[in-house]
């Protein structure tokens, strides 16, 4: 079935340049040769131009982003860390707002525009202007905590949609599924106390952060049970993830029946990414996706909001976008992937301690609140 699925673009957001250091480290000029930083401003740009030729762009339905306001900001974040974006991002050499958090000169004005990229994206799904929406985001949010950036995140986009669903939009409830390989411990920090969200993360167990994203964390007060962690680990490929979908991601939410679902979308459980270690490829990625517009279907009238998070291959991460978009448009095109391979590389069925983690993060499905 074709569908209206909206677009959010900007080029600025191509212009959140971390320039050249030794992968995600500043290079001291004696012991490593300067590289391209791994957070590299060509991925999201490549996948918007394959996007273009491979015909699809021109069928999708434009969504504009517009800056957020601090008032929006402020919904999740600090006074204090606004203002330091702000004043940061005004110097000639930036400075470093948080943990792995650089904030290269006007970047304040491409993290609102990203932000408010993500309510427009938001409101577009929700006012029925469009079925569904990828919004091709930079810099990226999920780590960013209320107090502090993290992570090569500056604003907590999603988190910060989500709020503006909640209070400003008329939406009793939303869900989150993070399937970015990293935890998604912004977006958990800014909801863990909102029983009107339900947020999910699927990641490798202890990547980053380290000491975050674990099972026994389920929310907290009125919000207990609303937070699920998937901690997998390496090595996983779309046998895996489809296991924790059909065992964990999908009850949860037919029993949380939330009015909007919104994916933060890091592309780096990839088979190729260079800053995780799982398998998945274009085809595991469109079959979640596949998994999520049925899901989004039965509970809320298919009103999804993917958001884009990580993803450092700049050669696959474009052909995980286009698949995810196709099957979110219902419109195949020609455009074939090249770095498919074949079982033998990544697909080996689901391991054993691989069912382990995924049986104990289903031991929390019973905390679920159910709604009907």
């Amino acid at each position: 079935m074709v569908r209206r699925t909206g677009f959010v673009w900007d080029e600025k957001f191509a212009w959140f340049d971390l320039g050249s250091d030794a992968g995600v480290f500043h290079t001291d000029g004696r012991s490593i040769q300067p590289d391209r930083h791994v957070y590299d401003l060509e991925v999201v740009r490549r996948f918007r131009n394959l996007l273009d030729v491979s015909g699809l762009l021109a069928q999708l339905t434009v969504v504009t982003p517009r800056p957020a306001t601090d008032a929006e900001l402020g919904r999740v974040h600090s006074a204090d860390l606004i203002e330091t974006v702000k004043r940061l991002s005004a110097l000639p050499m930036g400075g470093e707002v948080g943990d792995f958090a650089p904030v290269p000169p006007g970047s304040f004005e491409i993290a609102s525009l990203a932000a408010g990229g993500a309510i427009a994206a938001a409101e577009a799904v929700v006012k029925g202007e469009v079925d569904n929406v990828y919004a091709l985001l930079r810099p990226a949010g999920h780590h960013a905590r209320p107090e502090r950036s993290m992570g090569m995140c500056v604003f907590s986009n999603a988190a910060i949609a989500g709020r503006h669903l909640l209070d400003e939009c008329g939406v009793g409830r939303i869900a989150y599924v993070d399937w970015d390989v990293h935890h998604g411990n912004g977006t958990q920090a800014a909801m863990y106390r909102e029983p009107r969200a339900l947020t999910i993360s699927i990641h490798q167990d202890r990547l980053y952060p380290p000491d975050d994203g674990f099972v026994d964390q389920i929310g907290e007060g009125e919000a207990a049970g609303t937070n699920l962690n998937v901690p997998l680990p390496a090595g996983c490929g779309a046998e895996a993830y489809s296991e924790v979908y059909d065992r964990v991601v999908i009850p949860a939410l037919e029993k949380f029946r939330p009015d909007v679902i919104i994916v933060p979308s890091g592309l780096d459980a990839g088979h190729m990414d260079p800053m995780g270690r799982m398998t998945l490829q274009s085809e595991g990625y469109r079959q979640l996706t596949r998994k999520l517009i049925a899901v989004a279907d039965e509970l809320c009238g298919g009103r999804l909001v993917f958001l884009h998070e990580g993803g450092y291959s700049r050669w696959t991460v474009p052909f995980y976008g286009l698949a995810i978009l196709e099957e979110l448009s219902g419109i195949k095109t020609d455009t074939v992937d090249p770095f498919v391979f074949d079982a033998a590389f990544s697909g080996h069925g689901v391991l054993a301690h691989q069912t382990a983690a995924i049986d104990a993060a289903a031991a929390n499905l019973a905390r679920v609140p159910r709604h009907t």
